[in-house]
């Protein structure tokens, strides 16, 4: 379930969409209940939410505790997503059996919340996209200005990562990006849009990052061929030059490192 929805100048990811969706449907099936059984099904409904989404991090920052723990304010940085289902889906659980304990609306609000969770499970595998070919005929330039022909990468997996300078979700992933190219197996290219070499050098010098991993587009000609409607777009690409996973806006460190390990994966 990838990809961006955009309303006018609003773009969100579609993931974030249908989970708020299905956060708005709990807590108005909550309200109904607890109008037609004069309960505070409604008020409980809320308390779960809050009590599943915190639940749902927690487990998201056990998982990843190494990532986290290089940053670990990023624990706070909800809005780059990082959420585990099922610890969500047992603390909202456990917050409407204490608090509403024998009633039935106890069932009738678990059920809701057992419904939305298959839902959620059953449109992430349905709307979710099958891997698909990284376009042939790709070519970028180093710092050096040589090509690089992406082409010539097939056979082992590879990040890419879409940025400009004037992009600041872009500026701020980027020093978190640089430090994780530097470690790792996997090649991650931060591929700038559409500005030539002398704009991106200056810009790296001045917020102290090394060149190694950045690559040029001066035409942004790869952000067009892939489809990216937004900056940064981060895609995930398999030994076979398929794209497995594509992530629209800023990326924390706890989740690229998790894209990374499921990526060396299908080695």
């Amino acid at each position: 379930m990838e990809g961006v929805i955009q309303i006018g100048p609003l773009m969100i990811a579609t993931e974030r969409a249908a989970a708020l969706a299905l956060f708005w449907a709990f807590l108005s099936i909550g309200a109904v209940i607890g109008a037609r059984t004069a309960t505070r099904v409604g008020r409980v409904a809320w308390i779960a939410l809050a009590a599943g989404l915190t639940a749902s991090r927690i487990g998201f920052v056990v998982a990843n505790a190494q990532a986290f723990a290089a940053e670990p304010w990023s624990v706070l940085a909800v809005w780059q997503g990082g959420f585990s289902l099922w610890p969500g889906v047992a603390a909202a659980a456990v917050v409407i059996v204490v608090m509403l304990r024998r009633q039935r609306a106890t069932l009738w609000l678990g059920a809701t919340l057992g419904a939305l969770v298959a839902v959620h499970l059953t449109a992430a595998s349905q709307l979710a996209p099958a891997p698909r070919p990284l376009p042939d005929g790709l070519i970028l330039a180093d710092m050096k200005l040589n090509p690089v022909a992406l082409d010539s990468l097939h056979g082992r997996p590879m990040v890419l990562n879409l940025w400009a300078t004037w992009c600041p979700p872009c500026r701020r992933e980027m020093p978190m990006l640089v430090d994780v190219a530097k470690g790792s197996k996997t090649p991650i290219l931060l591929v700038n849009q559409g500005e030539d070499v002398a704009q991106v050098r200056a810009y790296l010098q001045r917020a102290g990052l090394a060149e190694a991993s950045a690559r040029l587009d001066p035409r942004g000609i790869v952000g067009q061929r892939l489809g990216a409607r937004a900056m940064p777009t981060t895609l995930f690409i398999d030994v076979e030059g398929r794209i497995r996973r594509t992530h629209s806006g800023e990326i924390s460190r706890a989740a690229l490192i998790s894209a990374l390990r499921e990526l060396e994966e299908t080695k």
